[in-house]
């Protein structure tokens, strides 16, 4: 009996392993790998350990990377992916990945191609497919379908939105939540001015940065806009960044402007006017919200008041008399049911007594 429970015991226990074996296999590819082994006709030939990864994926926050080589067929190419801390963190790495030839895509919306590669952000992911030519649309469409599944929908920053949309020259646009990421954008536009600012612009207090490069005609200049979390913030942090920007810079029109809690700044601008023009057509607005519930103070007419008055009036009379008599004959019947049982129990009951007579009183003379 003791060996077949012995027998009985190691059955179980290897059924258990062997269904969290199972369960393990069918879950694990979901949850390791943000790029999927194969979509389309395409499928994992092989897997590269030591890549380059972005520059800006520490301060990105980097939670997951992973670049392979795709085939299909006797064509081959290389995409990697990466997740990050969240899709702001993402788009940082996304803009600062766009090179000047690039054009937008077919592919999705927030997607830029050229002869070298397709690049594409999908919430807190962002991955590219080199040599785009060799993939069909189709395909790379379900690509980007199947990362969207595995990411973050939180939405992007909206700074992103106030930059001006005339005279932006394309894929010059950048996205900074850190001095790394400001200081790549400088050197990416070729405007070391940018970079001094990093230091003063207050990002270990939550603010965030977007620039891009903008010309028309012969006026060019870099719009660099910093968003913060409270006009007192922005307030302050202004005061820093005009002691970073060189004199030469604010002869040239570089000046510093608020908007409640949005600094803007042109960056070697062309000319004053021009400067002053990429300022005015920053789209953002402050607005104020009350968000209590409010109501129209209206007075009824005298009639109104008085009538109410008489009638709450009258109700109380009503319901005082209609009280009273209900108690008073609830007394009265209680009296007749159980005579000095319940109401005026001559025992408790006390007469204060002047002493004229000698006569005692009875307390059922009262009533």
């Amino acid at each position: 009996m003791v060996g077949m429970r012995r027998q009985f015991l190691l059955a179980c226990l290897c059924a258990l392993l062997s269904a969290a074996n199972i369960s393990a296999q069918q879950t694990s590819p979901a949850q390791q790998h943000v790029l999927p082994d194969a979509f389309g006709s395409w499928h994992v030939s092989g897997v590269d350990v030591d890549v380059q990864k972005p520059a800006l994926s520490q301060e990105a926050g980097e939670r997951e990377f992973r670049q392979c080589q795709f085939t299909s067929g006797k064509q081959t190419v290389t995409i990697w992916a990466g997740k990050y801390r969240d899709p702001s963190s993402a788009y940082e790495v996304y803009t600062s990945l766009l090179r000047p030839a690039m054009q937008p895509s077919t592919v999705g919306r927030f997607t830029a191609v050229d002869d070298w590669g397709l690049i594409a952000l999908v919430g807190d992911i962002v991955f590219e497919v080199r040599q785009p030519r060799n993939i069909s649309t189709k395909d790379l469409q379900e690509l980007a379908s199947i990362v969207a599944a595995r990411s973050d929908k939180t939405p992007l920053p909206p700074i992103r939105g106030y930059l001006p949309k005339e005279d932006l020259v394309n894929a010059t646009q950048r996205y900074a939540l850190g001095m790394a990421a400001l200081r790549a954008a400088a050197e990416s536009l070729g405007k070391p001015e940018i970079a001094a600012l990093a230091d003063a612009a207050g990002f270990a207090q939550g603010a965030e940065a977007m620039l891009a490069q903008y010309r028309r005609g012969p006026d060019t200049g870099v719009l660099l806009l910093i968003d913060y979390p409270t006009p007192q913030l922005a307030e302050l942090h202004m005061r820093h960044l005009e002691t970073a920007i060189s004199e030469e810079a604010k002869k040239a029109g570089s000046t510093i402007e608020r908007r409640g809690s949005l600094l803007s700044v042109v960056i070697a601008p062309s000319s004053p006017a021009y400067a002053e023009s990429l300022r005015d057509a920053v789209t953002y607005e402050t607005q104020v919200t009350w968000n209590e519930p409010s109501a129209t103070a209206t007075d009824p007419p005298w009639a109104v008041v008085l009538y109410r008055i008489f009638v709450g009036t009258g109700v109380f009379m009503v319901m005082a008399v209609a009280f009273g008599v209900a108690f008073g004959g609830f007394r009265i019947f209680i009296k007749k049911l159980l005579p000095g049982k319940v109401f005026d129990r001559p025992e408790q009951m006390e007469v204060l007594q002047l002493g004229l007579t000698g006569h005692k009183i009875d307390t059922r003379d009262l009533y």
